[in-house]
């Protein structure tokens, strides 16, 4: 691409557009495999990866490798992107609020589905992952197999907030989702990351961080969940 200067990037998802001042823009998803590295421009990472795309600058370059989609797209064009378009809400975003995700789990389309499942539909809300699912769950006190017609409205709005205060935190933290103050103690004390990192997530048969009961795991959509069954009773 010409001589140009990025003016904003923003993340949609999993997705990331990165938008240049001549009313460009580049999408791009790293589906598993994509990695972003910044280095000096006279240095290259170490990496067998394939390199995609590449912003150079006097100073920094920011290099893309082994993404799988990138696409030039025109700016105004950024919301109609086929992928873009399907998205829900992303908690990331500083205009995703609170009551964005409660009114979605009123939502007829929404509230008669098994939260298990509708937390990883993008088209619910943007970017949350398998981790996050179990510790959102956990964090907002709600059984896996709950749906949301069933919660009252408190539980609802509470899980509504955890939807945003645990994506917020993670990434913040770069992936710890635990409360931050027993994080920053366990770390203190020695442990590991990935020990301190979860409350929930891959500790199934260890004990529960705020009760002490053994932590559960089944599989949901294909993928691996954990919860407490104290914390988050069946409703």
């Amino acid at each position: 691409m010409a001589r140009a200067r990025v003016e904003s990037v923003q993340t949609f998802g999993k997705a990331m557009v990165t938008h240049f001042d001549h009313g460009l823009s580049v999408y791009s998803h790293n589906q598993l495999y994509g990695k972003w590295y910044t280095v000096r421009p006279d240095r290259d990472p170490r990496t067998n990866r394939q390199l995609r795309f590449a912003v150079r600058t006097e100073h920094r370059d920011a290099l893309l490798y082994s993404a799988s989609t990138i696409e030039v797209v025109a700016r105004e064009a950024v919301h109609a992107h086929p992928f873009i378009s399907r998205l829900g809400p992303d908690p990331l975003h500083d205009d995703v609020e609170v009551t964005t995700f409660s009114k979605r789990l009123r939502d007829p389309a929404h509230a008669g589905r098994q939260l298990a499942t509708l937390l990883l539909e993008q088209s619910f809300a943007a970017g949350i992952g398998n981790y996050l699912r179990s510790e959102i769950l956990f964090f907002a006190g709600v059984h896996p197999c709950a749906k949301p017609r069933e919660l009252d409205g408190p539980t609802r709005r509470k899980l509504a907030k955890k939807i945003i205060e645990i994506t917020r935190r993670a990434y913040s933290t770069g992936g710890i989702t635990d409360d931050p103050r027993r994080a920053k103690r366990h770390k203190k004390a020695g442990q590991s990351r990935s020990v301190y990192r979860h409350a929930v997530f891959r500790r199934v048969k260890q004990p529960c961080r705020a009760c002490g009961t053994t932590i559960a795991d089944a599989d949901f959509s294909s993928r691996r969940l954990f919860w407490c069954p104290r914390c988050q009773p069946a409703v």
